[in-house]
C-alpha cells in the first residue's frame, strides 16, 4: 500500500484489498473494529464516514494513517479517474 491516496474511492479500494488479503469478511472486520458492518460497506465504497470509524477500521486492519503534504489531485488525475468510471460502465 504505497500508492498515494487522493480520492475516497481509492481509499476504499485499498481498505478492501487489505481486508481480502487478510482473509476477513466485512462482518469480521466490523466486529474487530467495534463498528457495524455498514461502516465497512461505506468506507470500501468511498462514501462518507466518521474519522473515528476510519481510524478504527484502519487499526483493525493493522495499518496506520500517515499524513503528508500532497496537495489536491490534479485536474489530470481527476479526469483520468472519471474516465476509468466511464470505461467500466
Amino acid at each position: 500500500m504505497t500508492d498515494k491516496i487522493r480520492l475516497p474511492d481509492e481509499l476504499g479500494r485499498q481498505l478492501r484489498e487489505r481486508r481480502e488479503a487478510l482473509g476477513m469478511s466485512k462482518s469480521e472486520l466490523a466486529e474487530k473494529a467495534g463498528k457495524v458492518r455498514e461502516v465497512i460497506y461505506r468506507l470500501e465504497a468511498g462514501e462518507d464516514s466518521t474519522v473515528s470509524s476510519l481510524l478504527a477500521v484502519i487499526g483493525a486492519l493493522g495499518l496506520a494513517l500517515r499524513l503528508e503534504r500532497a496537495g489536491m489531485p490534479s485536474a489530470t488525475e481527476v479526469s483520468a479517474r472519471f474516465q476509468d468510471d466511464d470505461d467500466a460502465a
